[in-house]
């Protein structure tokens, strides 16, 4: 009785750490989410995603495979103990002739089996009785131990021994859900994610949850090699009045570091009203209580006194650890651009006259996202390939090569007011041919060309709106004119007469 009271006591020893093991599995601990945590790269990489949720999830089914095990081993037991009884019986009836003869679990333990004729188990299986081996259980009980140490190393980080093999079947992991897809959106989810450079797998055991759904996901992304040539964007074809001229204002790529989440123009005084950061150039004053007076009386960061101000939300490096605790999930490295170009340039069909001072114009839509895309006016390409562009995807570009972001304004204006309710029908865009609306004039319109070193690989992303999933199809761009009247004549004039100022 003193090796079945063992194995009893190491069976419930057994179920105590295999219940702990279930319990330590469900309870979880969230951690904030930090910036490398975040790499849409990373959640390309399906294994390293998943990491920590597979581990949990192997003791939970390691702890239903011990019980399972044990069954088996019962099953195992009772076709063992079948085969003892029929040794048994022969041995009952050959006991006068050659002897007590030893069954078959006497031949595996070499004779110890006559020390334990009372220790013999029965177990019943499916209505029939089996006679057990108490030494081939603690044995099998031994196994299980080993099993359960290899699972408490496994909780601890320790990767299983290869040649551990019946712990390696029942850890065996499986396959978890792809998290790229957005909620509320039915966008198609790829079959594949798009190649990319392996990242650092997550570490932290709620990060990757709290980064399923921040975005951007891999489907945002697409190799510029991939994209069709389509021209870029197509200008229409001048016609004999139109205004073939440009003038480029030059004003720096923000080395000031002038950045705020404000937005004066449609967000009026208040702070944090775009919940996402922006880059300034121009203006040096410009934040979301901004106003005519004020930005008229401060200084400029463009060459010729022009004191408008012209910004964008900022492009992040999402393989970085930066601004990790904000609230808005702009997390990253800000990337500053390496050149901004802003190019005012003519209309197809007809002259242009002045923008009046302290005009308010803004392009795309911040939240397109939702809104959809009747508004959005996003488009991305890379040096080198500018004859592709796409306007719902960031482009992947070769090494070498940077991200564009190209961002045209409207230009057609009503001849009265400098804003308007929604900050857009007070100036529209032409239409296809280049023609603005009747009772609308065209006045210059504003090119923003924008050039970034990116991280290779899906490893980028917009500052956005939370909601907005940092989808590129929400790249969007404000100004406000506040160039002196005369240099206002200048740009016209250069714009009219075809030059290149």
């Amino acid at each position: 009785m003193t090796r079945s009271r063992r194995m009893a006591a190491a069976m419930s020893a057994l179920a105590v750490v295999a219940t702990g093991l279930v319990s330590a599995a469900v309870i979880g601990v969230a951690s904030p989410a930090i910036a490398d945590h975040c790499d849409p790269a990373e959640q390309g990489q399906g294994q390293n995603q998943n990491q920590n949720r597979q581990g949990q999830q192997q003791d939970q089914d390691q702890g239903q495979q011990d019980q399972g095990q044990q069954q088996d081993q019962g099953q195992q037991d009772q076709g063992q103990g079948n085969q003892d009884q029929n040794q048994q019986d022969q041995g009952q009836q050959n006991q006068d002739q050659q002897g007590q003869q030893q069954d078959q679990g006497q031949q595996q333990d070499q004779g110890q089996q006559q020390d334990q004729n009372g220790d013999q188990q029965q177990a019943p299986q499916g209505g029939s009785v089996a006679v057990l081996d108490p030494d081939q259980n603690q044995d099998q009980g031994q196994n299980q131990d080993q099993g359960q140490q290899q699972d408490e190393q496994q909780d601890q980080g320790q990767q299983q021994d290869q040649g551990q093999q019946q712990d390696q079947e029942a850890a065996e992991p499986e396959q978890t859900a792809s998290t790229f897809g957005r909620r509320g959106n039915n966008r198609p989810r790829p079959s594949q994610s798009p190649t990319a450079s392996p990242s650092p797998s997550p570490t932290g055991g709620g990060d990757e949850e709290q980064c399923a759904d921040l975005g951007p996901f891999p489907e945002d992304f697409v190799d510029i090699r991939q994209v069709r040539g389509n021209g870029g964007l197509l200008n229409p074809r001048f016609g004999r009045n139109g205004s073939r001229g440009s003038f480029v204002s030059q004003c720096g790529t923000n080395r000031n570091g002038h950045n705020n989440p404000d937005n004066f123009i449609v967000a009026p005084g208040v702070s944090n009203g775009a919940h996402h950061l922006h880059d300034y150039v121009g203006n040096v004053s410009t934040d979301g209580f901004s106003t005519d007076e004020s930005l008229a009386a401060a200084g400029t960061t463009c060459r010729l006194g022009d004191k408008s101000t012209y910004f964008w939300p900022v492009l992040r490096d999402r393989k970085s650890d930066a601004n990790s605790n904000d609230p808005d999930g702009n997390v990253g490295q800000v990337l500053r651009a390496r050149s901004v170009t802003l190019q005012f340039r003519g209309n197809a069909n007809s002259r242009v006259v002045a923008m009046p001072r302290f005009l308010r114009v803004i392009t795309g839509d911040a939240k397109a996202a939702t809104n959809g895309t009747a508004n959005a006016r996003a488009a991305w390409s890379c040096t080198g390939f500018q004859n592709r562009v796409t306007a719902d995807k960031y482009p992947l570009c070769p090494r070498g090569s940077q991200t564009l972001r190209i961002l045209d304004f409207p230009s057609c204006w009503d001849g009265q007011n400098t804003d308007s309710a929604n900050h857009r029908t007070h100036i529209v865009f032409p239409d296809q041919n280049g023609t603005c609306p009747q009772g609308t004039r065209a006045v210059p319109q504003l090119r923003m060309t924008l050039a970034y070193v990116a991280p290779q690989g899906p490893s980028f992303a917009l500052d956005a709106f939370p909601e907005q999933k940092h989808n590129p199809v929400t790249d969007h761009a404000d100004f406000a004119n506040v160039m002196p009247d005369r240099l206002m004549q200048n740009v016209v004039s250069c714009i009219n007469r075809g030059r290149r100022c």
